[in-house]
């Protein structure tokens, strides 16, 4: 075991451990697990509730946007001074469980969310897989019991990993409070390899969702991000009938999202393993484009989610609020700055 490098409270210290999933692991002294306002209640996957015991992933997706967002954060200064980039390594927030507990409880040791009627939804993680391997696996656990021994509230967890049921096993007599998603925009085992690296097969994250299903938890689904495909219909129909819409709460669904180089890093990676004719998709749904193949992808799942279940997520521009706003009644979730003071969202 490597020692520890010590830096001061306002940077991050190296892990004991030298690696994760492959990946070198920096410790965050964070100050914050829990989050009381996050902007993923727009997106109606909670009710601004958010707890994230990492701020970078032990999976490696090429559309993500999350170092889009945290490349400044003061978590990442030491991996940026050691020339790292932020999809090579591994944030953990030090000691997430002892930092929860102040969080959760007043000095004097009180819980301070035990109100019966507070039944929020907290959604973890918007920031990293919180079941990537068994080590965050049983962090999770620990830090969901807290929460739920502690407070009323519900918890919306999503992963790419398929070991979610272990957390469902670990936590049952909390049963009722507990909704459990996997996320996948492909059925292709081979694809989903390609653009999201180190993850499960997604054919095993939908035998854990079935298993989940099967054993009566709370389920949602989670289709995202779809790249175009040449049939939407198609496409809408296999993915919805493996996910098994009908025991689904609700089932959220977006295309790649075009913040920070995602849409650019997802073609080079599906040229480079020879998804030739996707990649050459992707790269042109740019503009007016890129708004036809997400409708074209709404349009289709429309056709196969109950509009009561639907939550497709939408980044508008100014120019197309009026056509998403007419399908809202459909499943459409408006979102981004052209609508950030517009009360749009409400279901």
């Amino acid at each position: 075991m490597e020692n520890s490098t010590l830096h001061n409270s306002d940077t991050l210290v190296t892990a004991p451990r030298s690696t994760m999933n492959g990946k070198p692991v920096y410790l965050a002294p964070a100050k914050t697990v829990l989050s009381l306002k996050s902007d993923f209640s727009h997106k109606l996957l909670c009710d601004g509730l958010t707890f994230s015991p990492g701020s970078a992933c032990a999976y490696s997706c090429s559309f993500c946007y999350v170092g889009a967002i945290m490349l400044k954060n003061p978590h990442f200064a030491q991996a940026r001074q050691d020339k790292q980039n932020f999809s090579d390594v591994v944030i953990r927030r030090n000691h997430a469980v002892e930092v929860l507990k102040s969080q959760l409880f007043t000095k004097s040791g009180d819980p301070k969310y035990q109100d019966p009627h507070d039944k929020r939804i907290i959604f973890t993680s918007p920031l990293v897989d919180i079941a990537a391997n068994l080590e965050l696996v049983a962090e999770t656990i620990e830090l969901s019991r807290l929460i739920l021994e502690n407070t009323n509230w519900h918890i919306r967890f999503l992963s790419k990993s398929n070991f979610l049921p272990r957390i469902a096993e670990a936590l049952e007599e909390f049963k009722e409070r507990m909704i459990f998603g996997v996320s996948t925009g492909t059925l292709d085992d081979k694809l989903a390899a390609v653009i999201e690296v180190g993850t499960p097969k997604v054919s095993k994250r939908i035998e854990s969702l079935h298993w989940l299903q099967d054993n009566d938890f709370r389920t949602y689904g989670m289709i995202c991000p779809s790249l175009p495909v040449d049939d939407f219909g198609k496409f809408s129909e296999e993915i919805c009938s493996a996910i098994r819409v009908e025991k689904c709460e609700h089932v959220w669904a977006e295309v790649i999202n075009l913040r920070g180089d995602s849409l650019a890093r997802t073609a080079n990676a599906l040229r480079k393993n020879g998804f030739d004719e996707i990649a050459a998709r992707l790269e042109a749904a740019k503009g007016d484009l890129w708004e036809e193949y997400a409708r074209q992808t709404f349009e289709a799942h429309a056709k196969n989610i109950p509009s009561k279940k639907l939550r497709f997520m939408q980044y508008v521009k100014k120019k197309d609020i009026p056509w998403w706003l007419k399908h809202r009644k459909q499943g459409a979730l408006l979102l981004g700055q052209a609508v950030k003071n517009i009360t749009i969202n409400k279901k």
